[in-house]
């Protein structure tokens, strides 16, 4: 079977290419700081250098908040009774915070954690800059 001259070739596809995706936001500072005072301590080492980036400065700030949060707590676990049930609670409440923060650094996402967060973010806004 011969082909026909006056049949043009077949089109091809136009080349495609790859558009440039924004590089992936650096998490290492975010992860690093909800792991532990000694965790936290290392993040903002970690943070000292050039490489500083929002979202390692948002994480920080926030978890900064949630351990000012924690000494608060412990002070009023000094008074019998009621203060130990608000220390429970309050616990209880900060462990919930904590691990949203944490998948919210897990997920690269600058998400205040609820109730506290923006306040937290308010207050300390020149800290970690």
């Amino acid at each position: 079977m011969s082909e026909d001259p006056s049949t043009p070739p077949p089109v091809a596809d136009p080349i495609v290419t790859p558009t440039a995706t924004p590089a992936p936001v650096d998490n290492t500072v975010a992860f690093v700081c909800y792991l532990t005072l000694i965790g936290f301590i290392v993040a903002i080492v970690i943070n000292k250098d050039a490489k500083k980036n929002q979202l390692g400065n948002f994480h920080l700030r926030q978890m900064l908040g949630l351990w000012i949060a924690a000494v608060v707590l412990g002070v009023v676990n000094v008074i019998p009774i009621l203060g130990q049930i608000v220390f429970i609670l309050g616990f209880l409440f900060l462990f919930v915070l904590w691990v949203i923060g944490f998948m919210g650094a897990l997920n690269r996402r600058e998400k205040a954690v609820p109730l506290i967060g923006g306040f937290i973010q308010e207050k300390l806004k020149g800290v970690f800059n």
